[in-house]
């Protein structure tokens, strides 16, 4: 395990619904991110083939030309696309998170996928609980997506969204002595009017405390809107007063909770560098470790399932010896001679 490492965290626009394309910019962005000595890049939430904003903006009837391709555009860990972005990691030399819609037959998952720097798969996890108008697009995960990784750069783990506004399940990964974090968002750009709650300044304090409270660094990958996307999806004045473009908030926090880099402006594209010291994990968890000794299990205890739940047990059926019908018919014959 390293001591320092340089991370970068993404703050750009997609490629809106457009697979291939998305994954091209993927890979330039790692490209980037490895000219600059980065050794660790992280993605928003659902990066591939960007945020199903329309969600939002209109009912499940009328959005179905839009899940339709939605469904075509999401990445399939087994394709040629999946393939390309772990040959970048290893190319780059890069450990990647990356968020994506995952496709998994006929169903879609908001799902992150860890790869090492050999282009190896250190995990995929998919979000435990998909939030508010993105059940009608997505299901869910189980107990098994709540998990740190060991890596060569330290303990890795992922949540997406408002998983981090969930106290249980921050207090699981905790438990895990988790070092790195990263905290996927897609962008905050929509009802912005209407309630803080979808906000940046809400949800960044969610990632802030993830780090102040499991003394651990966070990257917090933001996508933006862009004006491509905006006019796609705002096809009515009602849709343009609900949505925005930009609401890009990419952060990095150190185990203490500061900010460690200067933002981007909300609609600019780019990569938020910085070198992180493990070390200083130590003097966050020597005030207060909430897993360790800052905790009282004799008064609090999580009962945690992290077993992977599957929809079909299949039980190998019975192997009945194939019958010998001339010993059975001699057999017969000698008990209805017998009789």
């Amino acid at each position: 395990m390293k001591n320092l490492i340089k991370v970068a965290c993404v703050q750009a626009a997609p490629v809106f619904l457009d697979l291939q394309g998305t994954v091209n910019k993927t890979i330039q962005l790692i490209a980037d991110a490895a000219k600059e000595g980065v050794e660790l890049i992280a993605f928003p939430e659902t990066w591939v083939p960007g945020y199903p904003w329309f969600l939002w903006l209109d009912t499940p009837a009328a959005n179905m030309p839009l899940v339709y391709q939605y469904h075509l555009n999401s990445l399939e860990l087994n394709s040629a696309q999946a393939q390309q972005i772990a040959d970048a990691a290893k190319q780059y030399n890069m450990h990647v998170v990356l968020g994506f819609s995952e496709r998994d037959h006929g169903s879609l998952y908001i799902s992150q996928w860890i790869i090492d720097n050999h282009g190896e798969t250190v995990a995929v996890r998919r979000k435990l609980k998909a939030t508010h108008v993105e059940r009608t697009l997505f299901g869910e995960s189980d107990g098994s997506s709540i998990q740190v990784y060991d890596t060569e750069l330290g303990r890795i783990g992922a949540l997406c969204c408002w998983e981090h506004l969930q106290p249980l399940t921050r207090y699981a990964m905790y438990s895990q002595h988790e070092q790195i974090h990263i905290a996927a968002w897609p962008s905050f750009s929509v009802y912005g009017n209407a309630t803080a709650a979808l906000g940046p300044e809400v949800n960044n304090a969610a990632s802030r405390l993830y780090a102040a409270e499991g003394q651990c660094f966070v990257l917090a990958p933001c996508a933006i809107v862009s004006k491509e996307m905006f006019e796609l999806l705002c096809t009515d004045e009602t849709k343009k007063q609900l949505l925005k473009m930009g609401g890009g908030a990419a952060r990095i926090y150190g185990p203490d909770g500061r900010d460690l880099v200067t933002p981007l402006a909300e609609d600019e594209e780019g990569l938020l560098i910085t070198e992180i010291d493990l070390n200083h994990i130590i003097f966050a968890k020597t005030a207060g470790d909430p897993v360790g000794h800052y905790s009282r299990p004799d008064v609090f205890q999580l009962v945690f399932n992290a077993q992977h739940n599957t929809n079909v047990i299949q039980k190998a059926p019975i192997q009945h010896t194939p019958p010998d019908l001339a010993q059975h018919t001699a057999n017969s014959e000698v008990e209805f001679e017998g009789e």
